[in-house]
C-alpha cells in the first residue's frame, strides 16, 4: 500500500502528468510487487516562485516521495529507485534532477479498518 506524492516546481500537460503518475505506478508495481488495484500516487505542481530549485538542478527537478509498509529489501528499493529514473527520463527528465525518498513508518503506525496494520491481513507479501 504505497503511498506515492510527486512534487515539480514547473507547469506540465495533463498528458505529461498522467504519464508521470504511470511511471510510478510501473515502477512499484514492477520493484514491490504491490496489488494492481493500489494506486494512490498524487501529483503536487508547485508554482516556480514557490518552489526553489535545488542548486545544480534544472526547472525538471521532481521529487518522488513514499509513504510505504517497511519490508522490503535493498535491492526491491534499488529496482524501484531504477525503474522511476528509467521511465522518467523517456519523459526528458535527467537523473541528476530526480530524487526519491522512502518513509516506512512501523506497520503499527498505519490505521487500515479500525486496525493498527501489523493486526490486519493485507492480502500481499512486503518481503521482496
Amino acid at each position: 500500500m504505497p503511498i506515492a506524492k510527486i512534487e515539480v516546481c514547473r507547469y506540465r500537460p495533463p498528458e505529461q502528468v498522467a504519464a508521470m503518475i504511470d511511471a510510478v505506478y510501473q515502477a512499484q508495481r514492477e520493484a514491490l510487487k504491490v496489488p494492481t488495484d493500489d494506486k494512490q500516487i498524487r501529483y503536487i505542481e508547485h508554482k516556480p516562485e514557490h518552489c526553489p530549485v535545488p542548486p545544480g538542478k534544472t526547472e525538471n527537478y521532481t521529487f518522488v516521495e513514499f509513504l510505504l509498509f517497511p519490508g522490503r529489501s535493498l535491492e526491491a528499493k534499488r529496482r524501484l529507485y531504477q525503474g522511476i529514473v528509467q521511465r522518467f527520463g523517456l519523459m526528458g527528465i535527467t537523473p541528476s534532477d530526480i530524487l526519491i525518498v522512502l518513509h516506512e513508518p512501523p506497520l503499527e503506525n498505519w490505521g487500515i479498518r479500525g486496525l493498527p496494520a501489523s493486526e490486519v491481513d493485507l492480502g500481499f507479501n512486503l518481503h521482496v
